[in-house]
């Protein structure tokens, strides 16, 4: 439809705006006719800076007040990094699209060049993600985690200026925006099981604006929607959030879904890992069995006592 305008939804940061304006090219040119504007939201995450994520009420922060755009209809669709959607979607909206999924992995940067095992005991790791803290502290319990918030510049400048010793980030911010050069080692999933989704983008639309769904339905990448789809039902069946050390990481091969996961305290010295293979069309099926198997098997009072204390 030549001269329509779709209203796309983002944050304000340097990498929310790349990912927003990726999505906005690539529809721009699947569809010559249609226009993109971004307008900029800013969200509850984004103004609470000083505070871990943990203690004011986890990712949807980062996706409430974008929501509330799209329900009232200030925008079309909105674009989020998949591991800050909350795994209950607002009635009345849908993650239309999964996209293909960057490099899931996180990175250490390390300004002195040492890799994680090579850290000094007592060195000053900082990370905004409980998951990470976990697994930091399980591998390394003589490392020092600091709280680390704010956006990807904002972190990597505080460990250029000296404040922390090393950062572990997603490799996903970092690829997109370039700054590859300025990571120390990428952390392979078994040793570090990345955040659910993390380096997939979800676009989110109202259910009923079948429009906007058939201007992005080309960007849908069916394996990355598999398995994140795996994982986020791994999470809604712990009932899990920031508040919580959670990972997961699915992956297609040969044509089966495999689902990797653990559940850790907070001080990384009890973890519980699972692994599970299943039938690629019942992702959420081998998401809930995952996680079923992981409480019975101790994670059901890592959880509780997480849950009691936050």
């Amino acid at each position: 439809m030549s001269g329509k305008v779709l209203k796309l939804g983002t944050r304000g940061s340097m990498l929310a705006l790349w990912q927003a304006n990726y999505v906005k090219g690539e529809i721009e040119r699947k569809h010559p006719g249609v226009k993109v504007e971004l307008v900029r939201i800013k969200t509850t995450g984004d103004k609470i800076l000083d505070v871990p994520l943990a203690k004011v009420g986890g990712k949807g922060l980062f996706v409430k007040e974008i929501e509330e755009a799209l329900l009232d209809g200030r925008i079309d669709l909105a674009v989020h990094s998949m591991k800050d959607v909350p795994t209950v979607i607002p009635d009345g909206l849908t993650i239309a699209v999964i996209t293909e999924r960057e490099d899931p992995r996180d990175v250490l940067v390390c300004p002195s060049g040492k890799g994680f095992r090579e850290l000094p005991a007592g060195a000053r790791v900082g990370t905004s993600s409980l998951r990470r803290q976990a697994q930091i502290l399980a591998l390394r319990p003589d490392l020092q985690v600091e709280p680390l918030r704010g956006n990807l510049d904002t972190r990597l400048r505080k460990v250029e200026e000296g404040l922390y010793d090393a950062v572990i980030l997603a490799s996903a911010g970092i690829t997109r925006m370039g700054w590859q050069e300025r990571v120390t080692e990428y952390l392979d999933v078994e040793t570090m099981i990345p955040a659910i989704g993390q380096g997939a983008l979800g676009i989110e639309v109202r259910e009923d604006d079948d429009e906007t769904m058939e201007y992005i339905r080309f960007l849908t990448h069916r394996e990355t929607e598999i398995a994140v789809r795996a994982e986020r039902a791994f999470l809604h069946r712990l009932e899990g959030g920031c508040q919580v050390p959670i990972a997961a990481h699915g992956r297609m091969g040969g044509g089966t879904l495999e689902l990797n996961a653990l559940v850790a305290s907070v001080d990384g010295k009890r973890v519980v890992r699972g692994r599970k293979s299943g039938d690629p069309s019942r992702p959420e099926d081998l998401g809930r069995d995952l996680a079923e198997e992981i409480l019975s098997r101790g994670g059901k009072e890592i959880l509780e006592e997480v849950y009691s204390e936050s």
